[in-house]
């Protein structure tokens, strides 16, 4: 019976459905993460008889078919890159985007990764690095008798060296963005790489030609909505309930049938 097959196909597909709203539920406190959402297909049709198909020798045509669907599957988990809430934390290396534009990072295999992640530290030679110790590009060193580092709204780096009354610029940090975000592929550590569907990366200044704004002292929150994940959460749960049940009734049909005598 097709029924028993159709069924799992959905109790698979909410399943898939599940796990992807438990990985945005899971990562809701993650800076800069970008939930998920499942996109679904149905499957191919068993035609037992076409529309348009003609029905006589006076040339009548049937105006609807029977046409038998196979079931659902997962088509595509896309990221909706919408902006997160900014979170002011204090903290002056702490940078969020307000807008479009990733920051671009050295991966340690020699990739160029992006991320909305701008919890910032400075490593050991001063350079402006990831939680992860990921060179923050174009390269920003900030020299250890550096005082009040500033970070303005177009990436500019400024701090005050020894006693100096002027501050004195460190660098500018870039800003990298795509003709599909969505395209790009995560890496885990906050991190992207682009692909052919994201397209190359086109990088600039923040605050200028389309680009978002830097905001020091601040980060960027998941964009994760509790509610919303919850009421998905109980949607898919009932929908997997119901593709169980109909394997419920398949198989007492089945059961029927081969107690015929």
């Amino acid at each position: 019976m097709k029924a028993l097959y159709i069924a799992s196909t959905g109790m698979s597909a909410q399943e898939r459905n599940v796990e992807i709203i438990s990985n945005n539920i899971a990562n809701m406190r993650t800076t800069g993460f970008k939930r998920q959402r499942a996109d679904f297909q149905d499957l191919l049709y068993q035609v037992y008889r076409r529309a348009g198909s003609q029905t006589s020798a006076a040339g009548t045509q049937l105006p609807t078919g029977v046409e038998i669907g196979s079931g659902v599957k997962t088509g595509a988990t896309p990221r909706v890159m919408s902006q997160g809430n900014i979170q002011p934390t204090e903290k002056e290396l702490d940078i969020a985007i307000r807008g479009e534009g990733f920051f671009s990072i050295n991966l340690p295999d020699g990739r160029t990764g992006y991320t909305r992640d701008g919890s910032f530290e400075r490593d050991s030679n001063g350079d402006l690095v990831t939680i992860e110790g990921y060179i923050v590009q174009p390269g920003i060193n900030i020299p250890a008798n550096a005082r009040a580092v500033s970070i303005s709204a177009d990436g500019t780096v400024e701090a005050f060296l020894d006693n100096e009354s002027t501050p004195t610029a460190l660098g500018q940090i870039q800003l990298s963005r795509f003709a599909n975000k969505a395209g790009l592929e995560s890496i885990g550590d906050n991190a992207y790489v682009e692909t052919a569907a994201s397209g190359p990366a086109q990088n600039g200044v923040a605050n200028q030609d389309g680009f978002g704004n830097m905001l020091q002292k601040h980060l960027e929150l998941a964009n994760v909505n509790a509610v919303t994940e919850i009421a998905d959460l109980i949607a898919a749960q009932r929908a997997y309930e119901m593709n169980a049940r109909v394997i419920s009734g398949a198989d007492q049909m089945l059961q029927a049938t081969s107690q015929i005598r």
